[in-house]
């Protein structure tokens, strides 16, 4: 999962959903029909001999844009390339609205497209799209987050331990803060289950002092752009900042702007964010910030195309439909600033393997 980015409109209508998940519905009918392998309408096979995976087409498809995504572009071509699939697309373009992600996916499926992995707009809402893709024989991953309540209609989910990379975050942040004082949680929106998810392995940290750390506050929903975190940030800081021992920050946009800010006041604050962007990286270099937890967004993307697209082909079957994976977290400090890709890259080399031996069955 996984990742607190959904920024749009939460807020629609169960109704207009329901109304665009039927839209959805219809044009995937209008593309797959009743199609059987090498039928004219194009659709996938359900049934025959395992297809090439040149054949197979795999689109990639985040709920809007976000700096976080980025690296899912290089790892689908590289992933296409090494693989020999048919193709691989990124698509952004949802702008945070499951139902305008919902008219995407319908119209990926109509340029050909027949294996999806998806960062799902609505924590709830997705596992419909889920459905209605899997209903016409495509083969669907939830990349980079899961949907909440515990149910993936997905055939599975590749996507960060949120509550686990939240909790060696905070347990770094209290580490450097010298294992007393007040910390401060910054994070995403509030409504998204992998903030809930974020906010309970802070939270756990915290609890394990004993009381020697005290959580001043959560600020939630302000990962929507940079100058929103910006301004939480500074009000933060005019408010409390004489009182804060440490900030953790598990969203993007917080964590950037939290490390700008605190460079700025000299504040002695000791600053842990959330993956690698540039400033975080020089923060941690230069002293400034102690230490950022790192994600795995190559990893989803390759892994899960390579996956997809054998799941797509026929040649594999997935053990337990739904299944969860973790795409790995790695705290990166001074000592291993320099050299944590390398840990990285090994995590998705075992991922690729895992996938191979346990979570597919393949002929």
């Amino acid at each position: 999962m996984i990742l607190n980015l959904r920024v749009g409109s939460m807020k629609r209508s169960y109704a207009r959903h329901r109304l665009f998940a039927a839209g959805l519905t219809l044009l995937l009918m209008a593309t797959a029909g009743c199609s059987t392998k090498g039928s004219a309408a194009g659709g996938p096979a359900t049934h025959g001999a395992a297809k090439p995976l040149s054949a197979i087409k795999v689109a990639l498809v985040p709920g809007g844009a976000h700096p976080y995504f980025q690296p899912w572009k290089t790892a689908g071509a590289k992933a296409q390339s090494d693989f020999g699939l048919g193709g691989v697309t990124f698509n952004e373009t949802s702008e945070w609205d499951q139902a305008k992600q919902n008219d995407l996916l319908a119209s990926l499926a109509a340029q050909g497209y027949t294996a999806f992995g998806v960062f799902g707009v609505s924590p709830t809402a997705v596992n419909s799209s889920f459905t209605d893709l899997k209903a016409k024989g495509y083969a669907v991953a939830a990349l980079g987050s899961c949907p909440a309540g515990g149910t993936d209609n997905a055939d599975f989910c590749l996507s960060t331990d949120v509550e686990v990379a939240a909790y060696n975050a905070a347990k770094a942040d209290i580490t450097a803060m010298g294992g007393h004082g007040t910390l401060v949680h910054l994070t995403g929106l509030n409504a998204d289950s992998n903030t809930q998810r974020r906010i309970a392995g802070v939270k756990k940290a915290v609890d394990e002092t004993g009381g020697k750390v005290k959580l001043l506050t959560t600020v939630t929903d302000i990962d929507t752009d940079l100058q929103t975190a910006q301004k939480a940030v500074a009000d933060l800081l005019t408010a409390h900042g004489s009182q804060i021992n440490g900030i953790v920050a598990t969203a993007y946009n917080p964590a950037v702007a939290a490390a700008a800010a605190v460079k700025s006041t000299k504040l002695p604050i000791k600053i842990v964010a959330i993956d690698d962007d540039p400033k975080i990286l020089a923060g941690i270099k230069d002293g400034s910030v102690a230490a950022t937890v790192t994600q795995n967004p190559v990893g989803q993307a390759y892994v899960g195309a390579w996956a997809l697209g054998r799941l797509q082909s026929k040649a594999c079957t997935v053990r337990k439909p739904g299944l969860v994976v973790d795409s790995g977290s790695f705290v990166v400090t001074g000592a291993n600033v320099g050299t944590y890709d390398t840990e990285r890259q090994a995590k998705t080399t075992q991922l690729l393997s895992d996938f191979k031996t346990s979570v597919l069955s393949c002929s």
